[in-house]
């Protein structure tokens, strides 16, 4: 998974950027908030960020608020990183918008299984959201297939959204995921190849 790390601090910088590297993640750092903010409003932003909480430009509670309020599809899952460990610091990260957090100084298993957290949310959330996706399209067919549709009354073909006319079959088929074999029925049988029944004495 890619991730964001924004910490001013090098050395803390530097030690998260090696773990989220062996634990197996891609990852981007910002020096600031102001960084970390136009980096998670990109088109092709990190889906997880982890955010130091004192920063310069920009701390990291105010990155949240700010992202949380300015994205509005494929908000990122972000990890506050403290050194505050008081309960009312830690409420007001959550309440600005963050997911979790992590009190400094943290264990290497810890940030692991917070991560592993996150990244399965992100990855449930990127699912649903393709699923919600492929239902409002589903729905958009079935709008297209209940409404009144011209209809040759001589040879049956349909006039389109565009004003061009095609087999029921072809628009069918843009319109719907249904799939056509073609067959002949009696009626048609009997007007189309009535010479071939004669012929061979088999009744259709």
């Amino acid at each position: 998974m890619r991730i964001l790390i924004a910490e001013d601090d090098v050395t803390s910088r530097m030690m998260l950027i090696a773990m989220l590297k062996k634990f197996g993640h891609d990852v981007v750092s910002s020096a600031n908030g102001r960084e970390a903010r136009e980096t998670l409003q990109k088109n092709d932003a990190p889906r997880l960020a982890i955010l130091d909480w004192m920063m310069p430009e920009m701390d990291g509670v105010d990155v949240v608020r700010r992202v949380r309020a300015e994205i509005k599809d494929r908000q990122p899952y972000v990890i506050m990183l403290t050194a505050k460990g008081e309960k009312e610091d830690i409420v007001a990260g959550l309440e600005a918008g963050a997911d979790d957090y992590l009190t400094k100084p943290f264990h290497p298993a810890e940030l692991r299984v917070r991560v592993e957290v996150g990244r399965r949310l992100v990855e449930a959330q990127d699912m649903l959201a393709v699923q919600v996706m492929e239902l409002r399209r589903a729905m958009e067919d079935i709008k297209t297939l209940q409404r009144i549709l011209p209809i040759c009354m001589h040879c049956k073909k349909i006039r389109n959204d565009a004003g061009y006319w095609e087999q029921v079959e072809g628009y069918l088929s843009h319109h719907s995921e249904a799939l056509f074999s073609h067959s002949v029925c009696p009626e048609c049988m009997q007007k189309y190849y009535s010479d071939m029944q004669r012929d061979t004495g088999v009744t259709f």
